[in-house]
């Protein structure tokens, strides 16, 4: 027992000095646009409560009177005490509203991602990613002991290239599975392209609309729907616990994928279902949705409000874009300086660090909800830009990501195709499970900056202070030409 806690005690330490040591901030009260944080009032300001139904009224009652109806647990899964008519009832409403044949609900989000990737792929399959898509996708992926291609970012002619080697090569299914809207730079996948890469190449897809269900689309529906792309995907994954204010999460298919699910997909058949009051929270921020979509365009007031704001305080943002406003400093020191330097002048938004985000990308996730102002959001900016002054950090410097594309030709693809990569098994670190570090990795000679998903930073073999320089202030993420590692398979052990 001793050398294990000592074993912890060196690591926290190793943390400390790599500036990722995290804590958990006290807040009192519910969600809403102002916090008591460790008893201090604070505007806040990196809440997923996109549409600030979390503690609306109508959404409290309804969890309230669940919990005298139905109780405050549902007792087991689904599978062996029985469906209870509240799950049914948000699942033909969620169907409804997403305008698919069925629904299945889930305790959360993780376990939608790696419940679904697990159901559809499996050894001798390949798992198409994207490489910013989020860490339950990731370890989706891992588990499912599947080969997993990670592929460039919202990069469709990588994805291609991709689908097209692995075509030739491998039988098995394929699986194309990628957010709709990626939770640190904001920024949309080219679904409609996405598409049709997968019927062109017999793959299933799934997407993840985690951030996007009430903010964006048609009546809040989504960027499948904006799209016009509702019903071309195999599987929809929602989430009840960001606009919608609760907690849980959600599938949408048709029925037979649905009663595919039910039998295949662990994390529902192994899972205690979601909690009765968080479903009925969910219903009726459902109906509120549905009944005022006016909150749905007070959100996207608010994130221009706030985009012009930050823009006028010289930060290097564009006016128009999405909910969600990344400010990225770039090493994990200034981005945490500034953190609290906001939250000593009124304002909680929160430094988000790697393994989070790649190295070098630190930086401040601003999220508006519905139930600010156009006033919070002026002074938000305001805060942000005196305390970055005040530290000593160009607000030029610090915003959005920047991103360069390279092109691969047919030289580059046959040269690849004839030198495979190495494959390492270095022992694991813990510090690197958010980036989808997998048991065997695919390694080669030289490690590249799309290595960052996997837990291979751009410069990194190892956790170790010497090895994490200081970034530049708002230093963009290096991009590479098609390599190897770029078009990698891991196979999970």
């Amino acid at each position: 027992m001793g050398a294990a806690m000592s074993d912890i005690h060196e690591q926290l330490a190793e943390l400390k000095q790599l500036g990722r040591c995290r804590r958990l901030r006290l807040v009192s009260g519910p969600q809403g646009a102002t916090v008591l944080l460790e008893g201090k009032p604070v505007l806040l300001l990196c809440s997923n409560n996109y549409l600030g139904l979390a503690d609306h009224p109508r959404v409290r009652e309804a969890a309230a009177e669940a919990a005298m109806r139905w109780g405050v647990g549902a007792g087991a899964s689904r599978l062996v005490s029985g469906t209870m008519t509240i799950h049914r009832r948000l699942e033909e409403r969620l169907a409804a509203f997403e305008r698919r044949e069925a629904c299945l609900l889930f305790g959360s989000g993780y376990l939608a991602n790696i419940g679904v990737i697990g159901a559809l792929a499996g050894r001798g399959d390949t798992v198409f990613s994207d490489e910013l898509n989020h860490a339950s996708i990731i370890d989706g992926c891992r588990l499912s002991r599947a080969d997993v291609v990670v592929y460039r970012h919202l990069d469709v002619e990588h994805l291609e290239w991709s689908l097209r080697r692995h075509a030739r090569r491998e039988a098995g299914r394929r699986l194309i599975v990628t957010d709709s809207v990626f939770s640190m730079d904001g920024d949309l996948a080219p679904l409609e392209m996405i598409v049709e890469l997968a019927r062109a190449y017999a793959a299933r897809l799934v997407v993840d609309e985690a951030h996007a269900i009430g903010a964006l689309g048609p009546d809040g529906r989504g960027v499948l729907a904006q799209a016009g792309l509702h019903g071309e995907v195999d599987v929809l994954v929602g989430t009840l616990g960001k606009a919608l204010g609760s907690y849980g999460a959600f599938v949408c298919a048709d029925r037979e994928m649905v009663r595919y699910l039910i039998n295949a997909s662990r994390s529902l058949i192994f899972s205690t279902a979601p909690a009765p009051p968080a479903v009925a929270g969910a219903l009726a921020a459902l109906e509120l949705v549905q009944e005022r979509p006016h909150r749905i365009e007070r959100l996207r007031s608010n994130a221009r409000a706030l985009r012009a704001a930050l823009a006028r305080e010289g930060f290097a943002v564009t006016e128009e874009g999405m909910h969600i406003v990344p400010l990225i400093v770039g090493e994990e020191d200034y981005a945490m300086d500034l953190c609290q330097a906001a939250i000593e002048r009124g304002v909680f938004a929160q430094a988000i660090r790697p393994p989070t985000v790649p190295e070098g990308t630190s930086r401040l996730r601003l999220a508006p909800m519905a139930s600010h102002t156009a006033a919070d959001m002026r002074m938000a900016a305001a805060v942000l830009g005196d305390a970055a002054r005040k530290l000593g950090l160009d607000p030029a410097a610090i915003g959005s990501p920047s991103r360069a594309t390279t092109d691969a030709g047919e030289a580059d693809e046959e040269q690849e195709l004839d030198a495979p990569a190495r494959v390492a098994s270095p022992s694991p670190s813990p510090f690197d499970f958010e980036r989808g570090d997998s048991p065997a990795r695919v390694v080669s000679p030289s490690p590249r900056p799309f290595d960052f998903e996997r837990g291979d930073s751009p410069a990194r073999t190892a956790v170790s202070a010497s090895a994490s320089p200081r970034a530049p202030v708002g230093a963009p993420r290096p991009n590479a030409p098609f390599d190897g590692e770029r078009e990698s398979s891991i196979r999970a052990a």
